[in-house]
């Protein structure tokens, strides 16, 4: 790796963090439940830190979105007492730190994702930004199906804790319409860098959607391939 010391730090900083907040949490069922996906994604990480290492921007924003879903995963989402560390965000009969998190998924993973299209799919232009952003919808909405998946198959208190809908039959759909936003803004953001900074920006967009294969495919493809082989 090129900078082995900033991920080794905050690598320790997020274990240090993560011991902290996952002393006594307030369903420990619910806390472990929580963390699953956590642990999946840490072992990625680290599996492919040698191999395909990412920027420092990315670890940067992976490690801050860990940061922020270890608190909810403390509390269970639904309890986190934000109000009570910022009195100007107020109360409400609901708490929206899942919200928060949602937001956060959005808006700090999405360009670690540009980053995996960039460097393995070799996607430019237009495409650099369109599936990123696709693919953290797309992600955000397995979420919810894992999400009511759990609840189904654990139910009782647990699979509430961990639904988090807190009575809005809309819960599902709001928290995925705040990751979309939040992708659409760090993909806005990025492309807006990009046009300041990159001097084939508008050539490189507008030739990543100039059409590269001018014969339509599916049964016509088939059947020039079929042609091909008689020949």
């Amino acid at each position: 790796m090129r900078y082995p010391r900033y991920v080794g730090t905050l690598a320790v900083l997020f274990a240090l963090w993560a011991i902290a907040w996952g002393i006594a949490p307030h369903e420990r069922d619910a806390w472990l439940l929580e963390n699953a996906l956590t642990v999946l994604a840490i072992a990625g990480l680290a599996a492919t830190a040698r191999a395909f290492p990412l920027s420092r921007m990315s670890y940067t924003l992976i490690f801050v979105f860990l940061c922020i879903h270890t608190v909810g995963s403390h509390y269970t989402y639904s309890l986190v007492p934000y109000a009570d560390w910022f009195p100007f965000l107020g109360g409400g009969e609901r708490n929206h730190y899942d919200r928060f998190v949602h937001f956060a998924y959005g808006l700090m993973l999405a360009y670690p994702i540009r980053e995996l299209f960039l460097r393995v799919a070799g996607v430019r232009g237009f495409w650099g930004y369109f599936l990123p952003l696709d693919l953290t919808m797309s992600t955000s909405m397995l979420y919810e199906l894992i999400e009511w998946g759990a609840a189904v198959v654990f139910g009782g208190d647990l699979g509430v804790a961990y639904l988090g809908t807190q009575g809005d039959m809309w819960d599902a759909h709001k928290d995925m319409a705040l990751a979309s936003l939040g992708a659409l803004l760090a993909m806005s953001i990025t492309a807006f860098v990009n046009w300041r900074t990159k001097r084939d920006f508008a050539r490189e967009w507008i030739e990543s959607l100039r059409v590269k294969i001018a014969e339509p495919l599916g049964e016509e493809s088939l059947a020039r391939r079929r042609n091909e082989t008689q020949t």
